[in-house]
């Protein structure tokens, strides 16, 4: 009698090892399956190496695919001892259905235009077509609910799988989720480090983000108790360093860099985007001011090897265009909206490049720039 290969994956399915919820084949012991007529070959893998143990699974199966599927088929099982992987001391998350991939942005000093760029950003890989989400996690300095026109909106609670999940709050193309909708405006945030940490896992964990190619995170300025919670969240396929041209912003950005490239962290530095990159005024458009220094942040990323994804000039549109909440990436043609392209496509380009030399997140493949059909 033939035996037929997926009846033997269902029968398999009914054994479990002692002590484990899932079964053998679920559990991914089952390394490999072999049928040869009436014979049955079954690579198994097995923790416990005692003989006790495989011969108790031995058992199990051959009683199971006897009675199930044929009572005379010969079946030859080889157990493959799984050896455990030395824990390493990495700090990492779990991740989130659904989202591909999380980036990071930060800055080491405040004031630099960290949210600016982290909105602009996402609003130009809506426009390519992906799907983006905001996670504002900017605790004691939510920013974004204004820049993108969303300040005063309150998240409604939705059903998903039997759990109550917040809905984030929708707005050109993005979901958005920030502590500032859950506070007054003239409410000022104080709370300990593990409140925070608690209310921004909230905010990762009971949300209905939904399908995402990316998930953006506005990390708060400095190096502290809200980036790490970040990083033991969620596993980040990477971070992106915000920073102007001048010393004193520099000096702060290395030690975002460099907490990132902690032997503990490890999250991969995608790039450096150096923002009030220099002043050019309208009745003077050939001339340019180097207001806070000269290519501070581009010298940065070549002394730290890490990309430099590109600059974004000090222009009165983009204090004009966030505070009335419509981001200046979103104004076609401009000079500001193909910089934040050229930054896109950079980030984009760094993302590829990371999944392609490391383990991902969830594999994402981009082959596309103008749209994210193919980011799955």
């Amino acid at each position: 009698m033939k035996i037929d290969k997926k009846s033997i994956l269902e029968t398999l399915k009914l054994i479990s090892f002692s002590g484990e919820k899932q079964n053998i084949f679920d559990s991914g012991y089952i390394k490999n399956v072999m049928v040869f007529g009436d014979q049955v070959d079954i690579d198994l893998l097995v923790k416990n190496p005692s003989l006790q143990a495989r011969k108790k699974v031995e058992v199990e199966i051959l009683k199971a695919i006897h009675k199930n599927v044929y009572e005379k088929a010969k079946i030859n099982i080889k157990f493959q001892v799984l050896v455990d992987k030395k824990p390493d001391n990495l700090i990492k998350g779990k991740p989130i259905k659904g989202i591909d991939s999380i980036i990071a942005i930060s800055s080491g000093k405040g004031g630099v235009g960290k949210s600016t760029i982290t909105v602009n950003i996402a609003i130009t890989l809506a426009e390519m077509g992906c799907k983006v989400g905001i996670l504002d996690a900017d605790i004691y300095g939510p920013s974004i609910p204004t820049m993108l026109d969303i300040e005063g909106s309150k998240p409604l609670s939705v059903n998903v799988e039997g759990k109550s999940k917040m809905k984030p709050i929708e707005n050109y193309g993005l979901k958005v989720l920030s502590i500032g909708f859950f506070t007054k405006p003239d409410q000022a945030v104080i709370w300990r480090g593990p409140m925070a940490s608690k209310a921004l896992n909230q905010m990762i964990f009971d949300a209905a983000w939904g399908e995402l190619d990316f998930l953006l995170i506005d990390l708060p300025p400095g190096t502290g108790d809200i980036h790490l919670s970040i990083v033991q969240s969620l596993p980040l396929n990477g971070a992106i360093v915000v920073s102007t041209p001048q010393n004193v912003a520099l000096s702060d950005a290395k030690k975002g860099i460099a907490m990132f490239q902690q032997e503990s962290i490890k999250v991969p530095v995608l790039g450096i985007v150096e923002n009030m990159s220099y002043f050019t005024p309208d009745e003077l458009p050939d001339n340019k001011y180097y207001i806070f220094g000269k290519k501070g942040a581009e010298y940065l990323a070549n002394d730290k090897n890490v990309p430099f994804l590109g600059g974004v000039p000090i222009i009165q549109s983009i204090r004009e265009a966030s505070d009335f909440g419509h981001p200046v990436a979103l104004q076609k043609n401009t000079e500001l909206a193909e910089k934040f392209k050229l930054i896109s496509r950079n980030l984009v380009s760094q993302l590829i490049k990371r999944n392609k030399s490391l383990p991902p997140t969830k594999a994402v493949k981009i082959t596309n720039m103008v749209g994210c059909d193919a980011i799955k």
